[in-house]
């Protein structure tokens, strides 16, 4: 049922005059500040408003003193260029974001960015804006909400149970990930998951029948989807000036999709971009440009409104957009005695649920990470990841995901945990070959909280989900990323399938950790390097995804009664092997799979009596954050003669092996054969790395 919209009951003409204040008060705040920034979307906040606000102010749980409040509804925008609506709603309703802000849009330190971005504005709950990831975003925080209501809730006590609403637009529609994402979210039957999908017909370029001309509502009822349509152009006269869009009908539609439970919602609202607007109202000029004065003062008019001042905010639509503070406290109250009963009931529950949303760690987790001895032969490092993933599991009931259809070989399967898609508590997830909505997926997964989500596929396909792994980055969200099938080693499957420039496009990635382990021990520091990487949400917290990047191939376990403890890998780069013959004169730089043959290469160095130190380096981030005295300890400045070995791009490697030294790397393709023979072909042999090493003495 729809919330009251407030204490005392209104007359019909009396709400709906109040209804087409508030509505305005929107429109022009997006208005004056996209023409005083002389840069935004106008257009989209105006057409909008109206099912905005029908969903804030009747429909939307959410505390605006308490953003985090755990069981509040989700609200995301996904047509993120209309920030301006957002951001309206954000002050309006009485988040921390004032008036000067609003002023501020789209400039220097404001919390008002052109688009909307999570952990810097109040109430923003998701970072939208390349289209379509928005989309996928609600579609993991629905995910994570009926995940953690069957983790638990109890009978008589329901301490999850919320909605996931946003506005998409049809350019988040075109969008591939958006379709994917769709696909999955009616397979799943994600029934308290609700958008409204403002049907405008404009892009930048013009109408959508330029490109655009599929029947959505087929398309989504194909998808599983419960699809109603409003007609959100109605128009008529309110004191003689410009009125209509009509809330009520869109007020029915939101609740036939609260009552919905079976399937997710869209909800068709036909609106006209930048409504109001003389001259520009439907017309791609009102997309992504300013009004204009002369037409912002046209707009004005027709709307009824002041010319002046800019920015007017009438005491009544604050008064009624304000009522939002007082209900959500309310609401949060009876949340939180509803939690209080809870944890008299169920007290390890509770505790359990309190350690889960701060994204803390179980104390002593760490002692289920299993070891690994070289007589047990040699392991592919995705193997090992299986089994350490499968060994915490019990000990992190939140950490759950799965893979793009390729859970049987990234080894993220965990064994005896169910499936989602029969049952919600279920921890494996199968995304289907989806790769981009599962990035976008898990992202919402981590934004909602109390989750750890991770997610597998073949590293080669890491650029189908690359956007959304940006926006992890950006929002440093604790995603973790399962890349199997690291290099040419992956062998008879051929060039299409092996990553060449794949850990420099990661690695370009501004906060995202790539770690490449060199046997089944460094993954296990790999995995919980990754696992205490928390949520970016405070200060001093760390600081967003990690991508482990691992073999097909098996590859030695290393005997570390010989070699360094593998915890030193938590540091980026160690020293795996020091010069046995005289000071080291050459030191050989490995990550992943190459260490084996480079730690052969330096035995064949050793014997010609050149000292060789060899550096396993799984994670240039990590190694970056260490003091300068400890790179300096592994990496001497003096010793200039340095090779890095990966079979993979050499892009980046100058940082590391410096001005003089080399890099044995690939600059092409790869080829189909076996992986032994691929890597022999490229030169990844103990003897050409201890040729191209020496070289560098003469």
């Amino acid at each position: 049922m729809a919330e009251k919209l407030s204490a005392e009951p209104i007359s019909v003409s009396d709400q709906t005059r109040r209804d087409e204040l508030c509505i305005n008060t929107i429109r022009t705040l997006a208005m004056d500040a996209v023409e005083k920034a002389q840069s935004g979307h106008p257009g989209m906040p105006m057409g909008a408003a109206p099912m905005a606000y029908a969903l804030w102010t009747r429909f939307l749980r959410h505390n605006p003193r308490n953003p985090a409040w755990p069981n509040r509804d989700r609200f995301v925008l996904s047509a993120g260029h209309g920030s301006m609506l957002l951001f309206a709603l954000l002050h309006l309703t009485g988040y921390d974001l004032s008036l000067d802000e609003i002023r501020q849009f789209r400039q220097w330190g404001s919390k008002t960015p052109g688009h909307p971005e999570h952990g810097l504005t109040p109430g923003v709950e998701a970072t939208t804006g390349p289209l379509g990831q928005g989309f996928g975003n609600g579609v993991g925080m629905a995910i994570a909400e009926r995940y953690l209501a069957a983790c638990f809730n109890r009978p008589g006590h329901s301490l999850v149970d919320h909605f996931t609403y946003a506005i998409v637009s049809d350019g988040d529609l075109m969008e591939g990930v958006a379709s994917e994402a769709a696909s999955l979210a009616g397979h799943l039957k994600l029934g308290k998951l609700i958008y409204l999908y403002d049907d405008n017909h404009v892009t930048i370029e013009g109408d959508t029948n330029l490109a655009f001309t599929e029947n959505v509502t087929q398309r989504f009822e194909a998808y599983g989807w419960h699809v109603q349509e409003v007609d959100g152009t109605v128009a008529g006269q309110v004191d003689g000036t410009v009125a209509g869009n009509d809330v009520r009908a869109i007020t029915t539609a939101l609740a036939a999709a609260r009552a919905e439970i079976a399937r997710p919602s869209l909800i068709r609202v036909r609106t006209h971009i930048a409504y109001g607007s003389p001259n520009k109202q439907d017309t791609a000029a009102a997309h992504g440009s300013p009004l204009g004065k002369q037409e912002v003062l046209l707009t004005k008019k027709a709307l009824g409104w002041p010319i002046e001042p800019d920015f007017l905010v009438p005491p009544e639509s604050l008064e009624h957009f304000r009522e939002a503070v007082a209900r959500g406290q309310s609401q949060e109250a009876q949340w939180q005695a509803r939690l209080e009963a809870y944890a008299a009931a169920f007290p390890e529950l509770a505790q359990e649920w309190r350690r889960v949303l701060e994204g803390e760690l179980p104390p002593g987790w760490t002692a289920s990470l299993p070891g690994f001895l070289p007589e047990g032969g040699d392991l592919a490092t995705r193997q090992a990841s299986g089994k350490i993933l499968n060994a915490v599991a019990s000990r992190l009931p939140t950490l759950i995901g799965g893979s793009a259809d390729l859970a049987p070989s990234n080894d993220t399967i965990l064994k005896d945990s169910g499936d989602f898609h029969q049952t919600p508590s279920g921890r494996n997830f199968h995304f289907g070959v989806r790769e981009h909505a599962m990035g976008a997926v898990l992202n919402g997964m981590a934004l909602h909280g109390g989750i750890r989500p991770y997610g597998g596929t073949f590293l080669v396909f890491s650029d189908y989900m690359r956007p959304s792994i940006r926006l992890a980055a950006l929002s440093r969200l604790p995603v973790i990323y399962v890349f199997t099938h690291d290099s040419i080693g992956l062998g008879e499957d051929g060039p299409t399938h092996q990553p060449i420039e794949h850990l420099a496009a990661l690695r370009a990635i501004p906060n995202l950790t790539v770690i490449r382990p060199a046997d089944a021990t460094e993954t296990a520091v790999a995995w919980r390097v990754a696992l205490e990487r928390k949520t970016g949400l405070g200060p001093g917290r760390a600081v967003g995804p990690v991508a482990l990047v691992l073999t097909r191939q098996k590859v030695p376990v290393l005997d570390r009664q010989r070699f360094p403890a593998a915890d030193l890998a938590a540091k980026g780069a160690y020293i795996l092997a020091e010069a046995e013959t005289t000071p080291p004169r050459i030191i050989l730089i490995a990550t992943g799979s190459e260490v084996h043959p480079a730690l052969k290469a330096k035995s064949l160095l050793e014997a010609k009596g050149i000292g060789t130190r060899l550096v396993s380096m799984p994670s240039w981030e990590l190694f970056a954050e260490q003091p300068r005295s400890y790179r300096e300890e592994v990496l001497p400045p003096a010793i200039s003669a340095r090779l890095g070995i990966e079979a993979a791009s050499p892009f980046g490697w100058r940082e590391h092996v410096g001005e003089r030294g080399d890099v044995l790397g690939i600059e092409q393709f790869g080829a189909s054969a076996p992986g032994g023979v691929l890597l022999e072909k490229y030169g990844f042999t103990p003897e050409n790395i201890a040729a191209r090493a020496a070289a560098l003495l003469r």
